[in-house]
């Protein structure tokens, strides 16, 4: 059976220039010169719909109006819609400031209907707008259960489940008031005038003289809610590429505080890649600033992972700890985020018998998230040259490079002869009774492995290499060096 989310926006106007997360203030939003929205501190200070804007300055002088930007909801809409492509392919605009989601193939992937509601929620909240949510198996009638929910209280989402159905579906829609469908609001008098209070007193009269008095807009929407008839839908496409931006409502002068914002950006940017089947190995935060003659130049923030990933919760990390280690040059008035490196989506691999110590998956995001918060200079992973002396071969690169080795790569790299870090320098040892001392007399316990190499660059290295044993049971690994006829000692690396 078919299952559909409607989605209603009831504050949108109000929290496309002043979203959830941003300084709560007094606020409200005017179309043609009256209040359509407001905060919930102008309201408490008396602040109604329809005042007008004498009226609303007279009252609390302090309330910070502006007026309705219409363009900006509609970009917020397109917002929203891209955020929510990664619970479902299918997403379509609806009236009146909606969404509807077809979730009947998504049930399964996200365990179950509350938790995926609950999910889009968060979601929502996170871009910074509040939300009415209901769920029926046809999407006309999701979309007047949410839109309901905006005057009058229902029981809350988890007692819905018993609704699901299209009977019961049926019933819930039979107690909504006929206003509640656009189509019937132009004969709400004449309606009225003849009794009609709910949708059920209006399937109630006869059909074709409901639709001489009005038109076929009226009955084929009660048809579409009811499941009586097929339903059109505008989907949602995704653009080709990904790069948004975001003004923000207030200058914000500490990095930290720009994760807020920036979350929204990333939330898009989570949607447009599972849309695509993509996923992200490089993007590009820019924080913008002054314009004008005090224009300042962006700054730019790039963040590049080691293996490509769409997660919301990953990416959010590593912007976390790049951020809290920036320094702002001015305070930031907008931001930009542009998908700058992207590969295939591959699914996760699952093994019978996994190597110990996590996924690989895994130790990428920790890498990841320690070269974002030490610096990728700090963070290193062996990279063996092709070169027979030790120092020469025990080299380190930064460990997002590409071609990146897992643990347990690094540890069949490594000849097992050999032990994982060197010494920084090889420190000489002392010779005492003809055996080389370190704490105590060494006992040489395999080797030698000869080395005579280095003459083409003028670091000539003439070494016999052993694995020696102290008194502690610690070993060690020590090299001698000839040098004419006399022979020195030197420690080079131990093992663990």
């Amino acid at each position: 059976m078919a299952l559909w989310i409607g989605i209603h926006l009831p504050l949108l106007a109000l929290e496309t220039l002043r979203p959830r997360w941003s300084k709560p203030c007094m606020f409200a939003v005017l179309e043609h010169e009256q209040v359509l929205a407001m905060s919930a501190s102008a309201a408490a200070a008396g602040v109604q719909p329809g005042m007008r804007r004498g009226g609303v300055l007279a009252l609390a002088p302090e309330t910070l109006l502006c007026e309705r930007e219409a363009a900006r909801e509609q970009g917020a809409r397109d917002d929203i819609a891209l955020t929510l492509l990664q619970y479902t392919p299918e997403v379509a605009h609806a009236e009146e400031d909606s969404l509807l989601l077809d979730v009947s193939a998504s049930l399964s992937a996200f365990g179950g209907r509350l938790a995926l509601c609950r999910r889009i929620r968060d979601s929502v909240q996170a871009l910074g707008f509040s939300l009415q949510l209901s769920m029926a198996p046809t999407a006309q009638g999701a979309w007047l259960l949410a839109r309901y929910r905006r005057r009058h209280r229902t029981p809350p989402l988890p007692r819905q489940r018993r609704s699901l159905g299209m009977a019961s579906m049926q019933r819930r829609l039979d107690a909504l008031p006929f206003v509640i469908l656009p189509a019937a609001r132009p004969y709400q008098e004449w309606l009225a005038g003849i009794g009609c209070q709910t949708l059920a007193d209006l399937r109630k009269l006869p059909r074709a003289g409901l639709q001489r008095r009005s038109d076929r807009q009226l009955l084929a929407s009660l048809d579409r809610a009811y499941g009586m008839a097929p339903e059109m839908f505008d989907w949602v496409r995704p653009p080709q590429t990904f790069s948004a931006w975001l003004e923000l409502p207030d200058r914000i002068e500490h990095a930290e505080a720009v994760l807020f914002a920036a979350r929204r950006l990333l939330l898009q940017m989570t949607g447009w890649l599972v849309a695509q089947q993509l996923a992200v190995s490089c993007f590009r935060l820019s924080l913008e600033h002054e314009r004008g003659r005090q224009a300042i130049a962006p700054t730019p923030l790039e963040i590049s992972l080691a293996e490509a990933a769409w997660h919301e919760e990953h990416l959010l990390r590593l912007l976390k700890e790049r951020l809290g280690r920036l320094q702002l040059a001015a305070p930031v008035i907008a931001l930009r985020l542009h998908a700058t490196q992207l590969a295939p989506m591959l699914p996760p691999t699952a093994s019978l018998f996994p190597e110990p110590g996590g996924t690989p998956g895994a130790y990428a995001r920790l890498l990841e998230l320690l070269s974002a918060r030490l610096g990728s200079e700090n963070v290193l992973q062996p990279a063996a040259q092709a070169d027979y002396r030790p120092e020469v071969a025990n080299a380190w690169q930064a460990a997002t490079a590409q071609g990146r080795r897992t643990p347990q790569e690094n540890r069949r790299a490594l000849s097992p002869a050999r032990p994982f870090w060197l010494l920084q320098a090889p420190l000489a040892l002392a010779v005492r009774h003809h055996r080389p001392f370190y704490s105590s007399p060494l006992r040489l316990l395999a080797g030698p492995e000869r080395i005579e190499c280095g003459w083409w660059d003028g670091v000539a290295a003439v070494r016999d290499y052993f694995i020696a044993e102290g008194e502690d049971a610690a070993c060690y690994w020590i090299y001698r060096q000839r040098d004419g006829d006399e022979i020195h000692w030197f420690l080079h690396g131990l093992f663990a």
